[in-house]
């Protein structure tokens, strides 16, 4: 079984174009054009063209691609501020709000063409920007999936809670948690593959693979290929194998 993976994408359009040309020469060394290919969330936020990376994949799915976009924290704070009435994200920290210049949405809803400039609060900003983000963007935000299983692999973007099982994983915590998933040595039944916190390079716990590279801090967007349980960084010389 064979699947791809991309790291958390923070509105990096040209990074992400260069993954999927990444996966498709991998695809044609293979011979394989129907192994998925997850995105691990936080499609949004910090990067320059969220609205490009939005009609990227919204284009690729709508031509049948065997793509797969997970919500990532990040994605969720759009959608819930692009509702008719904004709403906080109850999981982000006490002193934090989507447009705080920490977070990204201001960078967000400027790639959408919208007026961010000093001293506009939400009641300014929201409705320009539920005018400004189409309507087609807003509902495929806000209907992402929270993860994908197949067979021994289990995508999502934040993580899981140990002890707990798959199929009863909650939306906070595959969107959200940190510390008591990086914490945990438990074989979870199947691989974990996430991002959310970035790391210097792709790396294998052995129960969790942690995909995200930076791309929001303007470093590498990491595209790996997983073969059983084997993973391999892809790159512009081929594979490259992460240890465990």
């Amino acid at each position: 079984m064979r699947a791809y993976a991309i790291g958390d994408i923070h509105g990096q359009c040209e990074k992400l174009k260069r993954a999927h040309i990444l996966i498709e020469a991998d695809r044609a060394e293979c011979e394989d054009d129907d192994a998925p290919v997850v995105h691990i969330g936080d499609l949004c936020d910090r990067g320059p063209d969220v609205k490009g990376v939005i009609d990227f994949l919204i284009t690729g799915q709508t031509e049948g691609e065997p793509w797969i976009v997970l919500k990532g924290n990040h994605d969720r704070m759009m959608a819930w501020f692009l509702e008719a009435i904004p709403r906080r994200d109850h999981c982000m920290r006490t002193e934090f709000e989507w447009l705080h210049p920490r977070i990204g949405g201001l960078e967000t809803l400027a790639s959408y063409g919208v007026n961010i400039a000093a001293g506009r609060g939400v009641k300014e900003i929201h409705p320009d920007a539920l005018d400004a983000v189409p309507n087609s963007h807003k509902a495929f935000m806000a209907n992402l999936p929270t993860f994908y299983h197949l067979g021994d692999l289990f995508f999502c973007h934040a993580g899981i809670r140990p002890g707990i099982g798959l199929a009863y994983q909650e939306e906070d915590d595959l969107c959200w948690i940190r510390e008591e998933f990086y914490a945990s040595n438990t074989d979870h039944g199947a691989l974990i593959i996430h991002g959310h916190t970035p790391i210097d390079q792709v790396t294998d716990y052995g129960n969790r693979v942690n995909t995200d590279t930076g791309a929001g801090y303007d470093k590498d967007l990491s595209a790996i290929v997983i073969e059983g349980r084997n993973i391999w960084l892809l790159t512009e010389n081929g594979r490259v194998a992460v240890p465990r």
